[in-house]
């Protein structure tokens, strides 16, 4: 498994390697209450923000993610941020999640396709066996999109956070494991074909 940084391109979205240039552009979209609701953290500060980037980058450089800018193609405007993480390759696993999009940007394609990109990528050039995914039980949006996309709800991992709320969080986990990619594939080329002019 080959996880060096890399931009993969899509229609709507393009996916590039995190790093500190995305700061001010993540802080004028990212630093709203509601995107952080189901969270461990919240980013409230242009200083939580980098904090974020760091640690994310801190994980790269440890081998335990590749994280990304989600940028939108026609604007070249970021909108948002995603990552692999938990990556473990003696069994050729990861995890697709850190994943936030900004408001205006929430049920477009630009989530639908960078899941695609990323699974693709996984798949077919990193040759994973599984990806999975996890979100907040009480989350439904995120459920449905997971639903959505093709992943196969796993089971519920009790008292498994606690949000910066304080609340305790249930998580969710989905996986798509390799054999059913080609299935997952098709079924996202064709939302991608819906959302065309």
């Amino acid at each position: 498994m080959d996880l060096r940084p890399i931009t993969l391109e899509g229609e709507f979205v393009r996916l590039e390697p995190l790093s500190l240039n995305h700061h001010d552009r993540l802080c004028s979209v990212g630093l709203e209450p509601e995107l952080w609701q189901y969270t461990t953290s919240i980013l409230s500060t242009p200083d939580d923000m980098k904090s974020y980037i760091e640690t994310a980058m801190k994980w790269q450089t440890e081998g335990h993610a590749l994280p990304f800018a989600q940028v939108e193609q026609s604007t070249n405007t970021v909108v948002g941020s995603t990552r692999y993480a938990a990556i473990d390759r003696t069994y050729r696993r990861l995890e697709i999640g850190w994943t936030w999009l900004a408001q205006p940007w929430q049920r477009t394609a630009i989530n639908t396709e960078a899941k695609y990109l990323l699974l693709k990528h996984a798949f077919e050039i990193l040759g994973c066996l599984r990806v999975e995914f996890k979100t907040d039980s009480i989350n439904e949006r995120s459920r449905n999109a997971l639903v959505r996309i093709g992943a196969r709800e796993e089971g519920i991992l009790r008292n498994h956070m606690v949000i910066h709320s304080g609340r305790i969080r249930h998580s969710v986990y989905y996986s798509i494991i390799n054999t059913e990619w080609n299935e997952v594939k098709n079924r996202l080329e064709g939302l991608l074909r819906s959302r065309r002019p």
